[in-house]
């Protein structure tokens, strides 16, 4: 089955599924464990960010524990983002029987290869339960001393036929990596009353769906684009589907990062996109609270959340996914969700904007310049 996949897939819309929206991790968390806990097949992990603490020692134990138990448990670890993986942690799993592979090791022979990373967030059991989103296996996404501080994160919790999909899509990474093929689990049962939805990917320059739906779905909005991510280094693309959603009467609007954010010169370089963007009537809020860390958007009834920044960096270089939903009630949920994190937000206006003092302009063009200047590495690479 994996050899059969192309590198451009393009999974179908699939009816009858089940989508839960998760906020934050004291509520995705303890989810995903218990599916794990009560896994009796497989337990499938394709993932970016994992490292020692709290949170992973959770993991970790689930995993060992379901290995030991006769579960297979296949992990596939991004090999710079699990650097933080200590070797008594890694040692556990691979003493437990627990099967983990490292996606494109890093090597100086590579050069700008080693760019290439699996940002994907993706945790699979049984075939029947799933989970998607942005979190990382790490303790800043639920802080064992202080749950004020975990970032701003969103998951979705999976059943139904779109499983399918989404194992076929770690079975391909897997056997690139590993060059072991998994079993097909037994087909996803439907849901009743059930909801439509969509696995749509990114593959680095060799694809970018993901991309290519959401402008085609911002430019053909008509009430509102709802846009939340936590890197927003824009393609000129994306920019133009925003402003000529404006001009036809949607409601558009940005969630970003405020002055809490794990990369302060990324929220910089993206700044500098704000005046065209408000002067044609997009609206921009920033994050107050916390670290924003959640990609969602909503457009219309359209609602994508999963691991891709929808910027230009992420899916010029990255292995991406998100779950597409088209259905009335989780998008109610959706905005139900971005409608608090606007209440917990500052909204930039225009005419305040062109007021900032002139050292945060200069900072904002200098790291804009460097944005330039690595999107110019990565055309080469082309």
């Amino acid at each position: 089955m994996t050899d059969t996949i192309p590198a451009n897939i393009h999974f179908p819309w699939r009816e009858d599924n089940h989508f839960a929206l998760l906020v934050d991790g004291a509520q995705f968390f303890p989810r995903m464990l218990h599916a794990i806990a009560n896994a009796n097949e497989t337990v499938l992990l394709e993932m970016y960010l994992i490292e020692s603490g709290a949170v992973a020692t959770s993991f970790i134990d689930a995993f060992c524990d379901a290995a030991e138990r006769g579960v297979v448990v296949n992990l596939l670890l991004d090999d710079y983002g699990s650097l933080g993986l200590n070797d008594y942690d890694l040692g556990r799993l691979i003493r437990s029987n627990v099967q983990v592979a490292f996606y494109n090791r890093l090597s100086f022979g590579k050069s700008l290869n080693n760019m290439a990373r699996d940002h994907r967030k993706i945790l699979l059991v049984d075939g029947k339960t799933g989970f998607v989103g942005g979190a990382g296996i790490t303790d800043e996404f639920a802080p064992p001393d202080d749950i004020e501080r975990q970032w701003r994160e969103t998951m979705v919790e999976i059943r139904g036929p779109v499983l399918a999909d989404w194992q076929a899509l770690f079975y391909r990474v897997w056997a690139e990596t590993t060059g072991q093929t998994i079993e097909v689990d037994a087909e996803p049962e439907p849901i009743a009353d059930g909801m439509l939805g969509r696995v749509a990917t990114a593959n680095g320059l060799r694809a970018q769906g993901i991309m290519r739906t959401l402008v085609k779905r911002v430019h053909a909005s008509e009430r509102i684009v709802w846009l939340s991510t936590a890197y927003f280094v824009p393609s000129w693309k994306l920019r133009r589907a925003l402003r000529y959603a404006v001009s036809k009467g949607a409601d558009v609007r940005l969630l970003l990062p405020g002055p809490k954010t794990d990369h302060p010169a990324v929220r910089l370089a993206g700044r500098r996109f704000y005046s065209a963007l408000l002067e044609r009537g997009v609206r921009i809020f920033e994050y107050q609270p916390r670290v924003l860390h959640s990609k969602a958007i909503i457009c219309d009834q359209w609602v994508s959340v999963g691991s891709s920044n929808f910027d230009r960096w992420n899916l010029r270089w990255n292995l991406e996914a998100n779950q597409s939903i088209d259905d009335a009630r989780f998008t109610e949920a959706a905005i139900s969700m971005f409608e608090r994190d606007f209440d917990d937000s500052v909204e930039i206006h225009a005419d305040e904007w062109l007021q900032r003092p002139r050292t945060l302009r200069f900072r904002e063009k200098f790291w804009g310049q460097v944005d330039i200047w690595l999107h110019r590495i990565g055309r080469g690479r082309r």
